[in-house]
């Protein structure tokens, strides 16, 4: 049985609350994603902004799968990039397709954007990430870096 796959907006604060729980299990990070949840109005507004995509994958009312992307303007052309940020799914859901048809849905969004490009990170430690991500698209190796908002006061 396929998930049925909505975007969320801002009237859609429980199934965010769902897909946020969702994250929390599957990417075994309670800290982030339960600690401190935001309030209504930050979330409400949120899901309102025209460059944040968060579709929620549903087993009836269920929320089994979650993908939050961003929409990035670039400068150097009128075009745009999506960044898969999150994309996670249930234990019980998963190699069944959720995963995939949740990128499915958001590759007509991208396209309505004016996007040229969908991308995603995976960490090493992940097979069947990478497995998923290399059947859909092109793998390049890359470095990322994480760097504080704040002077450290180093250099």
């Amino acid at each position: 049985m396929s998930p049925s796959i909505r975007r969320l907006g801002p009237d859609d604060l429980a199934a965010m609350r769902g897909v946020n729980a969702l994250f929390a299990e599957a990417f075994e990070d309670p800290e982030t994603y339960k600690a401190a949840p935001p309030d209504d109005a930050y979330l409400e507004a949120w899901l309102g902004k025209p460059h944040v995509i968060a579709l929620a994958a549903f087993a009836g009312e269920a929320v089994i799968g979650g993908l939050v992307a961003y929409e990035l303007a670039k400068g150097e052309q009128a075009r745009s990039e999506i960044y898969i940020y999150d994309l996670g799914v249930a234990e019980a859901h998963r190699r069944q397709g959720v995963a995939t048809a949740l990128i499915g849905a958001l590759k007509p969004i991208a396209r309505a954007t004016g996007a040229w490009v969908i991308y995603v990170q995976a960490d090493y430690a992940d097979p069947p990430a990478i497995a998923l991500y290399e059947a859909l698209g092109t793998r390049e190796e890359v470095l990322h870096f994480d760097i504080a908002p704040e002077d450290s006061g180093g250099t």
